[in-house]
């Protein structure tokens, strides 16, 4: 099965989140050529395709109030119009399933809740030729159903934790689960469980190639893998839009297509 990896930003104004690598001058200073770099190898990792857009990284805001966006950057971007650059891949790849962000974009970082934005348009404006004519745009095409990505669930967060500390072991999450209580994140319809723990060491695999990102011994890794694949041996969807019909809960992202 072929998959393209769409990317919106560079990650020009990234945080260094993995503390291996703060301080380090090089990355700092070159942070856009070290992400494209981190991407490359990660796509070898996973087998699949990519893309860049090529818009500018947003940064994360924070202070309270939030300081104004930068000028030029992806969420302040026209979104009809940034989403033509997401229905030209469209086109081009002929994707029958779409996955993204949600509308809260995971967690409310201004370029994840843009790609939100861009998809939904993209995904009926891959098929509407006025508003994105073909000799721009390409061929006109229809994807058959979209989902937004909802591996950090809550569910699979409190079996995690609890077979953890079932076992007696200090379980990543204790922090995590109270902030979810804090923030009163909302809870998510998972439509869709996909089974793919054979393929939980290629994600690692492919996690941590984003370096910068990353820290190989952070809390992503502390679950010893033996009991994901145990505890949770699936990852989760959002069916948000579908032109099949289909039963669910599903099992299979191509449910009613294949």
């Amino acid at each position: 099965m072929d998959v393209l990896v769409v990317t919106c930003t560079g990650g020009e104004r990234g945080s260094i989140l993995n503390p291996k690598l703060q301080g380090d001058k090089y990355i700092e200073e070159h942070i856009h050529e070290v992400r494209k770099k981190e991407m490359d190898e990660a796509r070898e990792i996973l087998g699949v395709k990519q893309e860049w857009l090529g818009f500018v990284d947003s940064g994360l805001p924070e202070g309270d109030p939030l300081p104004p966006l930068p000028e030029g950057c992806f969420a302040l971007e026209d979104i009809d119009k940034a989403a033509g650059e997401l229905v030209k891949q469209i086109r081009s790849f002929r994707p029958q399933v779409i996955t993204t962000y949600d509308e809260n974009g995971g967690y409310p970082h201004p370029d994840h809740i843009m790609t939100h934005q861009i998809s939904m348009v993209a995904f009926d404006g891959a098929a509407d030729t006025e508003k994105y004519p073909e000799s721009e745009y390409g061929p006109a095409f229809q994807p058959q159903k979209l989902y937004y990505n909802q591996g950090f669930n809550r569910p699979r967060t409190e079996a995690l934790h609890h077979a953890m500390l079932d076992r007696g072991l200090e379980s990543p999450y204790g922090e995590w689960l109270k902030r979810w209580d804090e923030f009163q994140r909302a809870e998510r319809t998972l439509t869709t469980h996909v089974p793919c723990a054979e393929f939980y060491e290629i994600r690692d695999k492919a996690l941590i190639a984003h370096a910068t990102q990353i820290d190989p011994d952070g809390g992503w890794f502390k679950v010893p893998m033996e009991i994901q694949k145990k505890v949770w041996p699936t990852e989760e969807y959002e069916l948000a839009k579908s032109l099949v019909d289909t039963s669910l809960p599903e099992d299979d992202l191509f449910a009613g297509i294949r």
